[in-house]
C-alpha cells in the first residue's frame, strides 16, 4: 500500500512539473527569444545587436530535399537579395546536431552558400540546438521574421504548397514574398501564423 501511494505522488509530481519543462513557443507580437550564438563569418552575433533592424531567421539543413527544392530553384536566393535590398538581415540558423544531417562547420556553410548563389547576412552555426529549441523550430525550411523592436512579425512556412517539387513553386502563395513586399509598403503582414513544412529539423538530442 505504502508502495502504492508513493508512486502516486510521484505520478502527480510529475504530471504537474512536466509542463514547466515544454518551453513556450514564441508569440507573434510579443518580443522574439533572445540569443547570441557562433556565426560562420566569425565571432558571436546576438540578436540583441540588430535591435532597429528586421531579421529574417531561416531555418535550414542543406541535405533536406525540401530545402534543395528553394535553393536549387533559386527562390530562397532571391529572397534573401529582396530582403537585403530592403535592409532586412537574413540569417541562416542551423541547428543538426553533429553527425547529423545538414550539420556543417563554418567554413562549409560559407562554401555551400557560394555554390548556391545564397547571400543571407550571415550564418548561425547551432549544433546543440539551443536556438532551435528556443523558437520551437520543427521543421527545414521554416522562418521567423522579428521588426526593430524586436517583436516576432511571422513565423512558419515558406509558401503554401508542401511538397519537394520545385514546379510547384510558380503555383505556390509565397509567404515571405508576401510579407516583404507589405513590410516595403508600410503595411503589417497578413499572415502572421502559417504551417511550415520540410524535413524535421536534425537536433542532437
Amino acid at each position: 500500500m505504502l508502495s502504492q501511494r508513493l508512486f502516486g505522488v510521484f505520478a502527480l509530481s510529475f504530471t504537474l512539473l512536466a509542463p514547466l519543462a515544454v518551453r513556450a513557443e514564441p508569440v507573434v507580437g510579443q518580443p522574439a527569444p533572445a540569443f547570441t550564438a557562433t556565426a560562420a563569418e566569425g565571432g558571436a552575433l546576438s540578436l540583441a545587436d540588430l535591435r532597429g533592424k528586421t531579421v529574417i531567421l531561416e531555418w535550414t539543413n542543406h541535405e533536406c530535399p525540401f530545402v534543395q527544392k528553394h535553393y536549387e530553384s533559386g527562390n530562397i536566393p532571391k529572397l534573401q537579395k529582396q530582403a537585403a535590398s530592403q535592409g532586412i538581415v537574413w540569417l541562416q540558423v542551423i541547428s543538426s546536431g553533429t553527425g547529423k544531417q545538414g550539420f556543417v562547420d563554418a567554413a562549409t556553410a560559407k562554401k555551400l552558400n557560394q555554390e548556391r548563389g545564397a547571400t543571407p547576412a550571415n550564418t548561425i552555426l547551432d549544433a546543440n540546438g539551443s536556438i532551435g529549441k528556443l523558437y520551437g523550430a520543427t521543421n527545414t525550411p521554416q522562418l521567423f521574421i522579428i521588426d526593430p523592436k524586436g517583436l516576432l512579425l511571422y513565423k512558419g512556412g515558406i509558401d503554401s504548397i508542401a511538397s519537394a517539387d520545385k514546379d510547384d513553386i510558380a503555383g505556390a502563395e509565397n509567404y515571405i514574398d508576401s510579407a516583404l513586399k507589405e513590410l516595403a509598403a508600410g503595411k503589417p503582414i497578413s499572415k502572421t501564423v502559417t504551417k511550415p513544412y520540410g524535413c524535421t529539423v536534425k537536433y542532437a538530442s
